[in-house]
C-alpha cells in the first residue's frame, strides 16, 4: 500500500469551520449512533468535510473533525491517510478524474484515457493543471466492469468510454456543463447496446 501524506504546510489553509448546514447534518449523523459511540460517524463526516473544502481534506478540518467526535487527532488522521476516498490535498476545481486501471477497464482502453490525463492535465497523478481546474488519479475497481472503461468525476461515472467521448467529457466539465453521467454510448445502463437481444418472441 502506498504512503498517504497531508499536503505540504505551505498549501493548508490556517482553519475550517464547518458550514451551518454541514454542522447540523453531522450532528445528526452523531445521533444515530448510543452515547459514547459518537467516533462511528467519523467516514461520513470526513466526507462531508471534503465536499464542502473544494475536494480535499485539510489538517485543519482533520482537527476540527476529531473535536466535533472527540477523538484523538492522531485517530482521525489515521482514518483519512488509510481510506484512498479521501483527497489528502488539492484537487481541480472543476473535476478530480478517478481513471479506473483495473483488468477490465485495462483492457477496454484505460491506457488511452490515462494519457489523456496525461496530455491534457498533468503528466503526472496528483498534480493539478496549469489552470488548477483539473486533476487526476488512477484508482482501483470502481464497480462498473461491464461498463468498461470508465472514470469518476466528484460522485459521477462516466462509463462505455472511448477517447473521443472522455475528451467530450472533459470538454463538458471545461465549460461548466458536464454530460449526463453513465453510459456514453448511448446504452441504457448495463444493456446491450442497441437494446435487449433474447426473449424477444411472441408469447406462446
Amino acid at each position: 500500500m502506498s504512503v498517504r501524506r497531508l499536503a505540504p504546510k505551505e498549501l493548508q489553509p490556517a482553519s475550517f469551520t464547518f458550514s451551518a448546514d454541514n454542522l447540523k447534518w453531522a450532528q445528526a449523523q452523531i445521533e444515530k449512533y448510543p452515547p459514547g459511540r459518537q467516533q462511528s460517524a467519523v467516514i461520513p463526516i470526513l466526507w462531508r468535510v471534503q465536499e464542502q473544502h473544494q475536494g480535499w481534506v485539510s489538517e485543519a478540518a482533520i482537527r476540527a473533525v476529531a473535536d466535533l467526535l472527540g477523538m484523538a487527532y492522531i485517530r482521525v488522521l489515521e482514518i483519512a491517510t488509510f481510506y484512498t476516498m479521501f483527497q489528502l490535498q488539492p484537487v481541480g476545481k472543476k473535476a478530480h478524474v478517478q481513471v479506473c486501471g483495473t483488468t477490465p477497464c485495462m483492457l477496454r482502453g484505460a491506457n488511452d484515457l490515462i494519457d489523456i490525463c496525461k496530455h491534457r492535465i498533468h503528466h503526472d497523478q496528483f498534480h493539478l493543471s496549469d489552470d488548477g481546474d483539473f486533476s487526476w488519479e488512477e484508482v482501483e475497481c470502481a464497480g462498473t466492469c461491464v461498463n468498461a472503461p470508465m472514470v469518476q468525476i466528484w460522485s459521477d461515472t462516466y462509463e462505455d468510454l472511448t477517447p473521443d467521448t472522455f475528451n467530450k467529457v472533459l470538454d463538458g466539465f471545461a465549460s461548466g456543463n458536464p454530460p449526463k453521467p453513465g453510459p456514453q454510448n448511448g446504452r441504457q445502463f448495463s444493456a446491450p447496446v442497441g437494446g435487449p437481444t433474447t426473449l424477444k418472441g411472441e408469447k406462446a
